[in-house]
């Protein structure tokens, strides 16, 4: 994705020491963020395998497998497609998602038992997908425009040098009314991330953990791991079998590719 003309003077701000003389804490947060997509751009397409792992609150485990497809979009956010495999009861069940820089995106569900394409309305995009503790809108690629920032502090955390900023939704039928990023100095990879519901009470913490490096350039976290606070139920997402640059284009992104999803 292309950072924007108009967010590029907040880009030098990255140059300067955070915390001090760079700006405000509005600025500095957006050039956080503004970097962090800056080093995740040019990935192109990529393909991975996901174990889904649901945890009820008794601990009680059950297993879902799935396929995800992404593609990058040249002044846009990027398309995904999540295709579940197994168990046999959401088979062939499939998402598909057009995120856009800015106003609402676009999701569409397949289900298979009804052999039809249900469009996802904007107001349920803060509900949970396929009963897992990841809701619709965190599926999609997180756009810089979809936000605003604060820088809050510097910070260690697991031993590593980090970045602490808030960033609020700006869609207003989003679930959250601000999110808490840990982002690493090093590489600007998410370390942490905390989600405040509506009423602004701690919901969900999303961590990161076991990154691998593609093509030089692109770090992706093979265990993502969200905790429920609210319910106690938490979902682990193993990812493995990274490819990239397989030559997706958009045809294997478009409302019919769901029906082919097999």
């Amino acid at each position: 994705m292309r950072i924007p003309d108009r967010l590029l003077p907040a880009l030098i701000l990255c140059l300067l020491p955070l915390g001090t003389t760079a700006g405000t804490p509005e600025e500095e947060g957006l050039a956080i963020a503004v970097e962090a997509d800056r080093r995740d751009t040019g990935f192109g397409d990529y393909t991975s395998d996901v174990k889904m792992i649901l945890k009820n609150k008794q601990g009680q485990e059950s297993t879902r497998v799935i396929r995800s497809k992404n593609l990058e979009v040249t002044g846009d956010g990027d398309k995904s497609q999540t295709i579940f495999d197994e168990p046999r009861d959401v088979q062939g069940t499939a998402l598909l998602s057009f995120t856009h820089k800015e106003g609402p995106d676009d999701q569409w569900l397949y289900l298979p038992a009804l052999k039809r394409v249900k469009r996802i309305a904007s107001d349920n995009k803060s509900g949970p997908f396929m009963g897992s503790e990841f809701a619709y809108e965190d599926i999609t690629s997180q756009e810089v425009d979809k936000y605003t920032y604060k820088y809050l502090r510097d910070e260690t955390l697991d031993g590593l040098d980090v970045f602490v900023f808030e960033r609020y939704p700006k869609d207003r039928k989003s679930g959250y009314t601000r999110q808490i990023v840990w982002l690493d100095k090093e590489h600007y990879k998410e370390r942490k991330i905390e989600y405040y519901d509506r009423k602004n009470a701690l919901l969900k913490t999303l961590v990161f953990t076991e990154y691998n490096q593609y093509n030089d350039k692109f770090w992706r976290a093979h265990n993502m791991y969200m905790v429920n606070h609210q319910t106690g139920k938490s979902t682990r997402l193993l990812q493995s079998n990274y490819q990239f640059n397989i030559g997706l284009t958009d045809r294997d992104f478009d409302k019919n590719s769901l029906k082919r999803a097999r």
